[in-house]
């Protein structure tokens, strides 16, 4: 029997749970020293090649998010070689990030060329041809921060990227590529949105 979305304030949760939910976040993210202490203290079991995997994964992400994707790139090469072959997306995505580096550093010429050699290519796909032209107009700036693409600079889409990235070498692994918490807020945002449905149809 389907339970009543409205009584599961009532249900009861495991500490085992709450700790399997939280140690799920910690290893999705990251956070190596906070997963040792935790499991430590916890007494928790602590997943195999855990450690080595938020080792290589943290590496990735610190060069992509400290502009040095074309490192981020070589390791995940490394790590899954046939990752971002299998996802143009995500390829296209990091080889903007250094694009976007090279404008920010004012080396426009270096930008073009890198630009025709690299991201050119996607264009023979239509979906990426708005992306590609948007990113190409930021060599016409002075100060491209403060033209219309100027969220492409900004240290929110670089993590919007980065967190594709760290899903992907995950999901790669055959690992979740969300956290248990996360699944659960999203979880909740449903339910939420079918009870304020319901009250309204109520009313």
């Amino acid at each position: 029997m389907e339970l009543d979305p409205r009584n599961y304030e009532n249900v009861a949760v495991s500490e085992g749970d709450s700790h399997n939910i939280v140690l799920s976040y910690l290893v999705h993210n990251c956070f190596k020293e906070t997963v040792e202490s935790f499991v430590d203290c916890t007494g928790m079991k602590q997943p195999a090649d855990c450690l080595e995997d938020i080792d290589r994964r943290k590496r990735i992400i610190k060069f992509a998010l400290e502009g040095s994707v074309l490192k981020a790139i070589e390791l995940t090469e490394q790590l899954a070689p046939d990752l971002l072959g299998e996802n143009n997306d995500l390829h296209f995505d990091l080889l903007s990030l250094h694009f976007v580096e090279l404008v920010c550093s004012r080396k426009c010429t270096e930008a073009l060329e890198f630009a025709q050699k690299k991201l050119t290519p996607f264009g023979k796909e239509p979906k990426y041809v708005e992306k590609l032209e948007d990113f190409v107009a930021l060599l016409a700036y002075e100060e491209p921060e403060k033209s219309p693409m100027f969220h492409l600079l900004s240290l929110d889409y670089r993590q919007d990227v980065t967190d594709k990235l760290n899903r992907a070498i995950l999901a790669h692994a055959k690992q979740p590529s969300y956290s248990s918490l996360e699944k659960l807020i999203q979880q909740a945002t449903v339910v939420r949105q079918q009870l304020n449905q319901e009250n309204s149809k109520v009313i």
